[in-house]
């Protein structure tokens, strides 16, 4: 019995240790390899239309001081786009999305074990782009151009598991309020006259899930 609970003695202080050098590092760089994400609303968008899955797309690097890092990421969506406007089946629009934003925050984790859960708060610039064409029923097909600008707040919760100190494995979800100016503008094929106007609108935007990789440095 006294060799047993030696050896979880053990076992639990090398975990620890092991964790501890892991939460000491003191650079950690990042790739989320898979993200399942919602982009921001592109003109009367359907929204069941607006869900995409990236991979490599996005990076980051953190700041550790134990328990608590600061860190910076980025990512850049290039993809053809193909949705309703207006409402479901109705006004095909095509063409293709520039989505990237640039974000800094901070991140806590909630232990020091081999499984750490953490929670993060990001604040940040994001711009979205359209460009591509419309084609309304009963109507001159347009070429239809649409942008915002604006900041973002993005509270994040996750976890990580370490297999080995220097390399985590992540998952992360989201929610993303995004507040932006932005223009849209139409202009139907054969003419030079462009139906456009600014707006200034806030969305919330769901980002499910993203899985990636950290490598740890000192």
């Amino acid at each position: 019995m006294i060799k047993k609970l030696l050896l979880i003695a053990l076992v639990c202080c090398s975990t620890f240790a092991f964790a501890q050098k892991d939460g000491d590092a003191n650079i950690s760089l990042g790739v989320r390899g898979y993200n399942y994400t919602e982009l921001p609303q592109l003109f009367n968008q359907a929204k069941d239309h607006q869900f995409i899955s990236t991979t490599f797309n996005s990076y980051l690097i953190k700041f550790n001081e134990g328990l608590f890092s600061y860190r910076l990421s980025g990512n850049y969506i290039n993809k053809s786009l193909q949705f309703d406007n207006n409402c479901a089946g109705c006004d095909l629009t095509t063409g293709k999305v520039k989505d990237y934003a640039f974000k800094a925050g901070f991140e806590k984790n909630f232990s020091y074990t081999g499984i750490q859960p953490y929670f993060a708060f990001d604040l940040g610039y994001r711009g979205t782009e359209f460009n591509g064409r419309g084609f309304q029923e009963q109507k001159t097909p347009s070429a239809v151009n649409y942008r915002k600008r604006g900041v973002t707040v993005t509270p994040v919760l996750g976890i990580k598991i370490s297999p080995i100190k220097e390399l985590s494995i992540f998952a992360e979800s989201n929610m993303e309020f995004f507040y932006a100016f932005g223009k849209e503008r139409a202009t139907a094929d054969g003419t030079d006259q462009a139906d456009s106007h600014k707006f200034k609108k806030g969305e919330f935007l769901i980002n499910p899930v993203a899985v990636g990789i950290q490598f740890h440095f000192r």
